[in-house]
């Protein structure tokens, strides 16, 4: 599939997972397709673990509290770990990295016929839920944990997304206008 095709085709999957085991040889494209993401000033400040035993897998998914949440089937997952160094004097770019890092994941889930939902939020708005996914991992004080990618072959179709017009969101030159 071309890449834009790959684009159109990636939807955040909120559903089940079917119980098949994700080889760790694709586990380990999509973690290089992370890591090959742009980085502010090249600081680099994404890490990433790899989550294919299914004891940690469910030890996390139970940490993440969110009603409806598919990721607690998938057979394998991302933890997506970020650092906090500055780009040049007090700018950071930590946040920009490790969201280019997470579409370029997504995009190489879907190429390998995988599907994934970016959970953030449910994880980053708990400094608690944060530092015992920290502790599960084993982390350095200076990762913190802001990402998961539960990653596995959807047990059915999920819903995509509507979209608003082109004409709603973006324009050429200037605002507003198609010319």
């Amino acid at each position: 599939m071309d890449i834009f095709e790959c684009i159109q085709k990636r939807y955040s999957y909120r559903g089940s997972y079917v119980n098949t085991p994700v080889p760790r040889e694709d586990l380990e494209k999509i973690i290089k397709a992370g890591l090959a993401a742009p980085s502010g000033c090249n600081k680099q400040t994404t890490s990433l673990i790899g989550l294919d035993d299914q004891q940690t897998l469910d030890s996390i998914t139970s940490l993440i509290k969110k009603n409806g949440f598919g990721g607690k089937t998938a057979p394998a997952g991302i933890c997506i770990l970020t650092q906090q160094i500055p780009g040049y004097a007090d700018v950071y770019f930590n946040i920009q990295d490790y969201s280019a890092a997470i579409e370029n994941m997504l995009l190489a889930i879907t190429a390998l016929g995988y599907a994934s939902c970016w959970i953030e939020g449910q994880i980053t708005e708990s400094a608690e839920t944060q530092k015992q996914i920290a502790t599960l991992l084993n982390l350095p004080a200076d990762y913190i944990v802001v990402g998961f990618l539960p990653i596995g072959i959807p047990e059915k179709e999920g819903k995509r997304p509507s979209y608003k017009l082109f004409s709603q969101r973006a324009w050429y030159n200037i605002y507003g206008t198609s010319k």
